[in-house]
């Protein structure tokens, strides 16, 4: 039976990295949603369309086509038979990816692959509305947090790492706009699942990140062992 867990929270909060970790660490798949996003973002913005041009965007859906692949074992966003990269990552692309995610017509083009991958999958999703929409029944939900400083300096040395110009004011800029955006959207808003395990790292290293997930989900793979026995 395919187990999935669901990892939430805002911009910056390490959710890809503890999401990378775990499924490499218990051997499932990682879905990195906010990539598929930001591929769709990519593809208007290379089309020298606004983020804000929702009748374009939804027009120039039926042009895009969106996989996931596996290389050496980790996940791979391909886009029109392309691999996507660091040009996702940029503090435009985050515009963009938040923009067309506001979207219904664009939440609904990726919900179907998404919640194919699960089914067939144990996986480690994470984004801003996986245990709310996308996947509600996983079996363990976390929502990560983390102070606004912390994410936007994670964020920062992360872009400056992959060589890309950006400063720590215009990054802790992107994150609290980000997160307004996000919270507020009528489509999908990025809230907590009730449901939802609350894990602050803002203290935290990745490796006590990892442990602390892994306390959860070693938890609920014990009661689910227990339940089917």
């Amino acid at each position: 039976m395919p187990f999935s867990v669901a990892i939430d929270g805002p911009s910056g909060s390490g959710k890809s990295t503890l999401a990378k970790a775990l499924a490499k660490k218990y051997g499932f798949i990682y879905v990195d949603t906010g990539a598929l996003y930001r591929a769709i973002g990519l593809y208007i913005q290379n089309k020298c369309l606004m983020s804000t041009d929702v009748d374009g965007i939804i027009a120039s859906l039926p042009e895009i086509r969106i996989e996931m692949r596996l290389n050496d074992g980790q996940s791979e966003v391909w886009l029109n038979g392309s691999p996507v990269g660091d040009e996702i990552r940029t503090p435009m692309s985050s515009i963009y990816a938040s923009d067309v995610s506001k979207i219904p017509q664009v939440r609904q083009f990726l919900l179907s692959l998404q919640r194919d991958i699960a089914a067939a999958n144990s996986v480690i999703m994470d984004g801003r509305d996986i245990g709310t929409v996308i996947l509600p029944d996983a079996q363990v939900k976390i929502f990560m947090t983390a102070s606004d400083e912390k994410r936007a300096l994670r964020r920062y040395n992360e872009l400056i790492s992959k060589g890309i110009k950006t400063t720590y004011d215009e990054v802790l800029k992107d994150v609290k706009w980000r997160d307004e955006n996000d919270r507020n959207r009528t489509v999908a808003p990025a809230v907590p699942a009730p449901d939802a395990v609350f894990l602050d790292n803002s203290g935290l290293d990745a490796a006590e990140t990892v442990d602390a997930a892994s306390a959860i989900i070693d938890k609920a793979l014990k009661e689910l062992s227990g339940a089917v026995e």
